[in-house]
Order: structure tokens, then sequence, then C-alpha cells
């Protein structure tokens, strides 16, 4: 009887009790989802950066130093103009593509109990997913701009630091949250691929990455101001040129809502099992 109370009591002993926040847990699915993508980083990080560099190279090919902007940006290099937009556009891409993809993944290989039947709460797997999606896009971000900046395709000097940093950040938050919607909604990788194509890709290439939008006539130029990713991208690129098309701090109430909204609408959906639990 004594042997076997010491060996329940032992047995008590070892298992891990969990408090309100499990911060184990956590750490884990988020060194998961890192590790995920860095497994195969030729695909996740590298290539990414070499559409970055090669979208930089054609531009210069075919502008070199003759493309002055007018407007906001009168008398900036169109090159130093590109480079930032291009870097968030990094961003937005590979964020969603992060936690889209690993989710999408699990519920195809019916691997999601991994991370379900662990005693890890809805806001902990939120920020587990959304940062490793902020991870990778800001990995690839920060490799893009160094490569162009070395390459000497683009000079990137920085005006102000603080800009560059929320929206960044904001940016892959928000991209990452979506990315995690767009993956626990779709049953298979044609439904995801159409987010990216009819939401993704044309509120990119619609939000002034590789122009001003103040040359673009209307109702053009009113679509573009309702573009989110147009403050993602005119904030970023303040950060970096000292002008913006539009004001910094609504861009930064913009981003900021956007972010809080994306990790509510995840939180949500992962609170109620929506196609997750049966």
């Amino acid at each position: 009887m004594t042997d076997t109370a010491t060996e329940q009591t032992s047995a008590r002993r070892q298992v891990r009790q969990y408090g309100q926040f499990n911060g184990l847990g956590l750490w884990t699915l988020f060194k998961r989802e890192i590790g995920r993508f860095l497994k195969v980083w030729m695909q996740t990080v590298f290539a990414p950066v070499v559409t970055t560099l090669l979208f930089m190279t054609v531009f210069k090919l075919a502008f070199g130093d003759r493309g002055r902007l007018m407007g906001d940006f009168e008398g900036l290099n169109y090159i130093e103009f590109l480079a930032p937009g291009l870097i968030v556009m990094a961003i937005l891409q590979n964020a969603f593509q992060n936690t889209s993809s690993s989710l999408v993944q699990a519920k195809f290989n019916s691997t999601y109990v991994d991370f379900l039947m662990p005693p890890l709460s809805p806001m902990e797997l939120t920020i587990g997913f959304i940062g490793g999606s902020v991870v990778r896009g800001l990995l690839v971000a920060l490799i893009s701009a160094i490569g162009i900046q070395l390459s000497g395709l683009a000079d990137l000097t920085v005006v102000h630091v603080w800009p560059i940093l929320w929206f960044s950040i904001t940016s892959a938050i928000a991209l990452g949250a979506l990315g995690a919607i767009g993956g626990i909604w779709a049953d298979k990788f044609d439904h995801l691929s159409a987010v990216t194509n009819f939401v993704i890709v044309p509120l990119t290439f619609l939000s002034g990455t590789f122009y001003d939008i103040k040359v673009m006539s209307e109702p053009f130029y009113t679509m573009a101001l309702l573009d989110p990713f147009f403050y993602m991208i005119d904030g970023f690129r303040y950060g970096f040129l000292g002008v913006a098309n539009s004001s910094v701090i609504v861009g930064v109430w913009v981003t900021g809502l956007l972010a809080l909204a994306g990790i509510l609408a995840v939180w949500l959906m992962f609170r109620s099992g929506y196609k997750l639990k049966a």
C-alpha cells in the first residue's frame, strides 16, 4: 500500500499543470509554424526574395534613371518609389500564404487534431498561427530589403523608423489573419486559390505598389483610397521617402484596426470550431 500510494503521488506530481495561459503550448505551436516554412526555405523564403529582386531588375532596366514622378513624389526617382512597395507586397503575400497553407494542409491531411487536442485556448491558437506568418513575412521583407540595398538596385535610406515598424508588423498581422480565415474556410486548395486570385492580387496591384495613385482617374482613384492595402504600402513607403499620398495617421488607424479585426475574427473561428470541429 505504501509503494502504491508513493507511485500515485509521484504520478500526480509529474502531471503538468496549466494556468490561464499555456505559454509552453503557445511557444511549441509558434516554433512549429516557423519550422514548417524553414524546412522548405528555398520555396518559402528564397523564391519570394528572388521574385522581388527580379521585379526591381526589370523596372530598373526599363526605366533606369529616367523615371521621375510628379505630384506628392515630384522629382523622385521611380525606382526609389517602387522598392518599398515591392517589399510590402512581399510581406502581404507571404504572411497570407503561411497561415492559409498551414491550415488547409492540416485539414487536407486530417492533422488539425494535432493543434485542437492539446490544451491550447482559441487565443493561443490565434497568436501561434498569426505569429508564424508575421515572422515569415518580415523575414522575406528583411532579406529582400538587404538584397535591394546591397545590389544597388535602389537606395533604401530610412527617414522615419516608426512607420516602417508599424506598417510592416500590422500588415503582416492583418494578412496572416486573413490567411487563417481563408485556410479555415477553404475545403480545398482551389478555394484558397480563389481568395488569392480574386482578393489578394487585385487589392495588391491596385494599391499603388507600382504607381502614384494621383495619376488615376475616377472612379479608380476613389477605389484606391478604399483599398486597405494602399494605406499599408503608403505608410511603409513614408518611412523611407518622408512623403506619402495620404495622411499617415489615418493609415495607422486603418492598419491597426484591420489587424485587431483580423485577430478577433480568427479567435472567433477557433472558438466556435468553424469547419474544424464536427
